[in-house]
């Protein structure tokens, strides 16, 4: 019957195909060559075709034998990423990674690690969520995510740890037409509460009652980062933005930075860290991702 083929049998077949012979199929496989030819007929008998015409000097590949050949490739490859599966995750490796991912991450950093990441461990699934602020760590928390890649959020958990991966500069922007734009010099805070702030809204309770960033009294919540930065380019308000993602903006004229008082010229930095449960850490492929990140530098941002 066909269930009874064995993956010997398999790999048999498709060295003697590549080999030209019993004899070198017998050597690639450190077998006689009468264990290689009884294994063949063996599997011959399984399958009900002849795969191999014996009656040259050496075996040549029937019609059904070269049909059939790559479909034992396929199956043996199988089963090599299935073994190869099963000794990793015997040995720790995660089954999948799941992480949550702050919307201020530099999106090449994380892509270029993602990227190394699916070549070293193509057979772990990854999942990622995009939130801001507490909604970042909140999946951590509940043990949905092996570990969070976040900026600075105060009031986290004590129950976490963390490990630095890079900074990122925040600058303060508004479209060239916008009111705030027009000011010279550094634009006082008293002048701020005039004009729209958009701000980004946490999706979760982590951080409900308190403000970061916020200077003006009249805000407009958005959870999108990519909304607002097109609200910003439309001219609808001001507010803070990942200098990597607006540097385009800036050089372009399409959008401009302001200087406001009490913040840096060159704006603010944000560190951002990886953040997970400490009686739940990272397994061999979170750990490095985690190192991957650290590594990879994040182009415009600083």
């Amino acid at each position: 019957m066909i269930d009874r083929i064995s993956l010997d049998q398999l790999r048999a077949f498709i060295a003697a195909a590549e080999e030209g012979s019993f004899s070198a199929a017998g050597r690639k496989l450190r077998r006689a060559q009468s264990v290689v030819s009884q294994t063949l007929a063996a599997l011959e008998a399984e399958l009900g075709v002849q795969l191999f015409d014996r009656s040259a000097r050496y075996p040549v590949l029937t019609e059904a034998g070269r049909a059939l050949l790559a479909d034992a490739r396929t199956v043996a490859a199988a089963m090599d990423r299935l073994r190869a599966q099963a000794k990793e995750l015997a040995g720790g490796l995660e089954a999948e990674l799941s992480i949550a991912v702050d919307v201020m991450f530099p999106g090449n950093v994380l892509t270029a690690a993602v990227t190394a990441f699916h070549g070293k461990f193509p057979s772990t699934p990854l999942r990622l969520e995009v939130e801001a602020l507490g909604a970042v760590v909140k999946p951590v928390l509940e043990g949905r995510c092996a570990f969070a890649i976040m900026g600075s959020l105060p009031a986290v958990q004590a129950q976490t740890e963390r490990e630095r991966l890079l900074a990122i500069r925040m600058v303060t922007v508004a479209a060239p037409g916008h009111p705030l734009a027009a000011l010279r010099g550094t634009i006082a805070r008293t002048a701020l509460s005039e004009h729209v702030q958009l701000v980004l809204s946490d999706r979760s309770e982590l951080t409900k009652g308190r403000e970061f960033g916020v200077m003006s009294s009249r805000t407009w919540r958005l959870a999108d980062l990519g909304a607002k930065h097109a609200f910003l380019r439309a001219g609808l308000g001001f507010g803070g933005m990942p200098l990597a993602l607006v540097a385009d903006d800036l050089a372009a004229g399409t959008l401009v930075k302001l200087a406001i008082e009490d913040v840096p010229r060159e704006g603010l930095v944000m560190p951002m860290s990886a953040i997970w449960r400490s009686d739940s850490p990272p397994g061999p492929a979170g750990r490095w991702l985690i190192a991957r990140l650290k590594e990879t530098r994040p182009g415009r941002a600083s």
